[in-house]
């Protein structure tokens, strides 16, 4: 075939691939099966390969990543892309129109368009003269990331506008959502466990996941589906071109670009409740996951002048389905200790799945729902997660109690610090009154998971906030406790995320003496003097077993921090806690004592050092047998000047006539 040829039957191709893209995804139907739409693509393409010049930008081959990202860039959009607020019941609707009502000044009668709510990732793509030219992410809701070349490969997404009927603006921002559709999760999940694999916990985390990745071509094969829900143009508002939603959604069918098409008016809010209704009733027969409706004024030009409260517009709001429940048993009530010291009741449940991801715990809020619920340990109750988001425990079934079962009692004393508990005159809480309660003390988990203690990647203080307000955690020993599906219970929290975070504290259950030691927060301890106790004691057990004359042996260890460490210790708290690492397979690395050819010697570095950083320098040392120190003091037998030196080092120096060297010189000693 020569290169004319070629090039008639390529654009004959794309024709034709449109064409059946566009009764796939638009029409929801396709008169050639799958694999006769892909042996067509397969052809184009090696048309394309034989003759590059041929490729065009809306050609159904450049869907395909053609090279990883390296890095997203930022989009600012047109228009703030918004949240919507939530109603879950008939109460909550009626209360949104009646507010929407007031806003307006007049009741409005203009109907309502009301549409799935899809459980994706939120996009907006930008077409010019149209092409697709660029596709982001939500973001902050002003901003989000180019993910351009990963949205190219979903199918669903037209590369140029179809214009037959109706001819697109020049610039164009359409809205819609990315996601994946139970079929094709299930039949990933079975391909990762085929490869011994973990599955994905749900669809909408891996969908977000894929857009997301920086090199898209890792998976390929994932076929990620589109539904648009809104139009914006360069001024944030091509939207009022159309005289209604309805005739928006139109627009977009006829440009090519899919839409829900379960989507409906609904003339009033009896109208909304009756699709509400019927679609919940519904809602495991689609093969997407949607959690509720969407519910937007109709009338465009109404739906602007009543603006936006917040981050959220008052003529549109998700009407969420009643949450996901499943049933299971109460295996045991627990009650966490909070930031604030206040005691939540924790049910911890035989696991259960509750809308793709497994469920071990509950919270009970307090005794006075503990009490109205009438839950026992040894229970069957039903399970949700309120807002599809937080595990609750929303009815017991008493039919099925067992005779065993046992009464919750608030425990008398804190569990945590054994200090008193108090309920405040007016309020159902009961709370720890002791200050110094560790339960309380969330500096200390923030000190645990630092760098310079067990140095736990990706776990800071927003992510222990979160764990601890879930009651997830009351202390560090928890963290070890914690698996994935704990996670994936937290708001933000994609699947992907959640696996990293767990195996970046699994890695850390081995961890060294001198780190746990200085991560336990004993107060004056600081590195190096955890770095002693290692060296001098070996072992965790001879540390918390030292009396204080064999504390003050170590060097820099006096009366106080002496008595700091065996009051420590000597805690019941504090060995309840060491009780709890090691039952949670927290396993602390014994010292070695090494002797070598600096042994004896104490080094102290100082400035920048050209050919290895600090750290290295005093790993070296170390290595070798040396002590390395922080500070020049009496027994300081080096300091090791690089640039830049503090002058306070240099100056004790001098003081205690310390031996000084280059870096040079270092370098020569440690050969």
């Amino acid at each position: 075939m020569d290169k004319k040829e070629a090039k008639a039957r390529a654009a004959k191709l794309r024709e034709l691939i449109a064409k059946y893209r566009y009764e796939h995804h638009v029409l929801d139907r396709l008169s050639i099966s799958e694999d006769a739409l892909d042996s067509l693509k397969k052809e184009l393409f090696d048309l394309e390969a034989e003759f590059p010049d041929l490729v065009t930008p809306d050609s159904p081959t450049q869907r395909v990543a053609g090279a990883p990202t390296k890095g997203f860039t930022k989009v600012r959009h047109p228009a703030r892309m918004l949240s919507l607020n939530d109603a879950f019941n008939e109460e909550d609707l009626r209360d949104w129109k009646e507010r929407l009502d007031g806003a307006l000044g007049r009741p409005y009668a203009g109907g309502f368009y009301c549409d799935l709510k899809m459980d994706g990732l939120a996009i907006e793509l930008r077409y010019e003269k149209g092409l697709l030219e660029s596709a982001s992410t939500r973001g902050d809701g002003e901003t989000g990331d180019d993910v351009t070349q990963n949205v190219r490969t979903v199918e669903a997404v037209p590369l140029r506008l179809r214009e037959d009927d109706r001819r697109a603006p020049d610039v164009l921002f359409v809205r819609g959502e990315v996601f994946l559709t139970k079929t094709e999760f299930a039949r990933i999940n079975r391909k990762l466990a085929k490869e011994g694999e973990e599955p994905h916990a749900n669809p909408r985390n891996l969908a977000a996941g894929m857009i997301r990745k920086k090199d898209f071509a890792v998976a390929p094969g994932v076929r990620l589906s589109f539904y648009a829900y809104s139009v914006v143009g360069t001024d944030g508002a091509y939207g009022g071109a159309f005289a209604s939603h309805a005739e928006e959604y139109g627009a977009l069918r006829e440009w090519g670009i899919p839409v829900n098409p379960n989507g409906k008016v609904a003339e009033s809010v009896a109208g909304i409740l009756k699709f509400h209704a019927a679609w919940e009733d519904k809602r495991d027969k689609l093969d997407y996951e949607f959690d509720g409706v969407v519910v937007s004024v109709n009338d465009n030009g109404v739906y602007r002048r009543a603006g936006v409260v917040g981050k959220a517009p008052r003529g549109a709001l998700a009407f969420k389905f009643t949450a996901r429940q499943a049933e299971t048993v109460v295996e045991d009530i627990r009650v966490q200790v909070g930031r604030t010291g206040v005691l939540t009741p924790v049910a911890h449940l035989k696991p259960v799945h509750i809308g793709g991801t497994t469920v071990t715990r509950a919270t009970l809020h307090n005794l006075d729902e503990v009490r109205r619920l009438g839950v026992k340990i040894g229970d069957t109750v039903i399970v949700g997660r309120a807002g599809d988001v937080i595990p609750d425990v929303i009815k017991v079934l008493p039919e099925l109690r067992p005779k065993g079962a046992k009464e919750f009692r608030m425990p008398a004393k804190c569990p945590v610090c054994h200090g008193p508990i108090k309920k405040e005159e007016g309020k159902v809480a009961y709370a720890c009154v002791n200050k110094e309660c560790p339960a309380r003390r969330r500096q200390d988990i923030y000190h645990f998971v630092s760098r310079n203690a067990l140095d736990i990647d990706g776990v800071g203080p927003k992510i222990i906030d979160q764990l601890m307000d879930a009651g997830l955690i009351q202390d560090a020993a928890d963290l070890f406790t914690l698996t994935a599906d704990d996670l994936e219970n937290l708001p933000r929290f994609a699947e992907v995320s959640s696996r990293k975070v767990i195996q970046a504290i699994n890695e850390r259950k081995t961890v060294p003496l001198h780190r746990f030691v200085y991560g336990l927060g004993i107060p004056n301890v600081g590195e190096e003097t955890a770095r002693d106790l290692a060296e001098k004691f070996h072992t965790l057990d001879r540390i918390a077993g030292a009396e204080k004359d064999e504390l003050l042996e170590v060097p820099d260890v006096g009366d106080v921090v002496a008595e700091s460490i065996v009051r420590w210790f000597a805690a019941p708290v504090h060995k309840r806690l060491l009780e709890k690492f090691t039952n949670a397979g927290v396993h602390v690395t014994a010292v070695r004592a090494v002797h070598g050819k600096l042994t004896g010697k104490s080094f102290v570095i100082t400035g920048t050092l050209e050919t290895m950083s600090r750290e290295e320098a005093e790993a070296e040392v170390r290595g070798l047998g040396g002590k390395a120190s922080g500070t020049v003091g009496k027994d300081t037998d080096y300091l090791v000047v690089g640039a830049d030196p503090g002058g306070t080092k240099t100056k004790a120096a001098a003081k205690y006539r310390t031996t000084v060297l280059t870096e040079s010189e270092f370098r020569k000693l440690l050969k």
